[in-house]
């Protein structure tokens, strides 16, 4: 084969190597004309003009990154440490690439900021009760920040948020201190619920003799039954009366 075959071989593959470009479902390419940006085309095959245009791949798909753990100062002046994740993609290919100049650092620095900046305006407890709130709140003034880019957020989620011992113990028994207290309310109105039924009875065997009478045999009989001896107890005159009303005598 002849050198100058060989030179066209090498040439022509260069060429197409310049050339085809194969973009996946979730790719597409941003293709620039003499510096200029053209179109954006893909997925599929793609040919462009070798020396002349150049073109950008860009991956649609959802990122998940990771937002560093943040040393944050509460509205109540609490120090603490949160991290959380993001999940967003690129929307408009040719704004992520043209108009920033690196979209996923840009907006992972962006996230940062806007995570001191969320929870520094919060409370603790805001932040340890409404984390969803939180959440979204991020998420929309990231999203807000990004849409030029071309970059939808489409999550945030707080992951830990790591609190001083000192704060950890206090909390521990500010719980347990509301445990005890429930405790004692559950008690206290158990308590009173069966003051409430004894008086109702009470009320009742007052103006009704004969259930007192019977009360006090019922009574007898279970100091019987639990106890195998003699027992000897007088007889209150008014079972006589009872009696004596029944026989006629």
């Amino acid at each position: 084969m002849s050198p100058i075959i060989v030179t066209i071989l090498v040439l022509g593959g260069i060429f197409l190597s310049k050339a085809i470009y194969v973009l996946q479902e979730y790719e597409r390419g941003v293709v620039f004309l003499l510096g200029k940006y053209k179109k954006v085309s893909g997925p599929g095959l793609v040919f462009v003009l070798p020396f002349i245009e150049r073109l950008v791949k860009i991956d649609q798909r959802v990122i998940t990154m990771d937002i560093p753990t943040q040393d944050v100062i509460t509205k109540d002046n609490i120090t603490i440490k949160v991290n959380a994740v993001l999940y967003f993609r690129v929307m408009e290919p040719d704004k992520a690439l043209i108009k920033v100049e690196n979209h996923e650092y840009a907006t992972g620095q962006l996230s940062q900021t806007t995570l001191r900046s969320v929870c520094g305006e919060c409370e603790l407890d805001d932040l340890l009760i409404e984390r969803e709130k939180i959440n979204h709140r991020i998420q929309e003034i990231i999203d807000k920040q990004t849409d030029p880019w071309g970059i939808k957020v489409t999550a945030v989620e707080l992951k830990d948020i790591d609190l001083p011992q000192s704060m950890q113990r206090a909390m521990a028994k500010q719980a347990e201190a509301e445990r005890e207290r429930r405790a004692k309310i559950i008690q206290a109105e158990g308590e009173f619920q069966a003051a409430e039924k004894l008086t109702a009875a009470a009320n009742i065997m007052s103006t009704q003799g004969l259930t007192i009478q019977l009360r006090y045999l019922e009574t007898l009989r279970d100091i019987a039954t639990e106890h195998n001896s003699t027992i000897v107890f007088p007889l209150p005159l008014e079972f006589k009366e009872m009696f004596n009303k029944i026989t006629g005598s």
